[in-house]
C-alpha cells in the first residue's frame, strides 16, 4: 500500500528499488533475481566481444556459466565458482544487498564476515544460457523506446547516471 492507501497493483507506477551501492556496468551489464535463480550477463575481461551467461540456482546452488557462443566456461568445474560467477555475486550484492541475495538463494550468511560465495554449497546445474540471454535482450529492448519522462520500472537495473564510470 502507498501512503494514500492505494495498492501498488492499482497504480500506474511501481516503487523503484534503489541500488545498495553503485556497480560497474562494463563488467556485469545485467543481473537479476528471477525464476529461482541469481542470473546475469558478465563481460569477458580478455575478449570484449565475449559475454558469459552465468546463474546460480536457489536451494541447490547449481552453477552454470556459458559464453554467448553456447560454450561452457573453462574455469567452471567440480562445483567451484568461476570468476564470472564471482563477479555476478558481487554485482547482485551491490544491486540488492547481501541479505536479499542470500535469502533468494537460500544460502547461509557467513558469520565471520566472509563473502556470500563461502555460504554456498555449489554443484553443477543445467545450462541456462539461452534463458539468461533472452531475459537480458528483453531488457535491452527498452533502449529502443522513445524518450519519455514517465518511469519504466523494468529499467531499475540501470544505476543512477552519476554511478556509471
Amino acid at each position: 500500500m502507498t501512503e494514500d492507501g492505494v495498492a501498488y497493483e492499482r497504480r500506474s507506477a511501481v516503487p523503484v528499488i534503489i541500488p545498495v551501492r553503485p556497480r560497474k556496468l562494463a563488467e556485469v551489464p545485467f543481473v537479476e533475481l528471477a525464476e529461482g535463480r541469481l542470473q546475469g550477463v558478465v563481460s569477458s575481461r580478455s575478449d570484449p566481444r565475449r559475454l558469459y551467461a552465468s546463474s546460480i540456482t536457489a536451494r541447490r546452488h547449481g552453477l552454470s556459466c556459458h559464453t554467448n557462443n553456447n560454450r561452457p566456461c573453462g574455469s567452471l568445474g567440480g562445483g567451484q565458482p568461476c570468476k564470472h560467477i564471482g563477479a555476478l555475486i558481487d554485482a547482485a550484492v551491490a544491486r540488492y544487498g547481501l541479505a536479499r541475495v542470500a535469502h533468494h538463494l537460500e544460502a547461509d550468511l557467513p558469520e565471520d564476515g566472509a563473502d556470500l560465495g563461502s555460504g554456498l554449497r555449489p554443484g553443477t546445474a543445467p545450462d541456462r544460457a539461452a534463458e539468461v540471454f533472452s531475459s537480458f535482450l528483453r531488457h535491452l529492448a527498452h533502449l529502443d523506446l522513445p524518450p519519455s519522462t514517465e518511469p519504466l520500472p523494468e529499467l531499475q537495473w540501470f544505476p543512477a547516471a552519476a554511478a556509471v564510470r
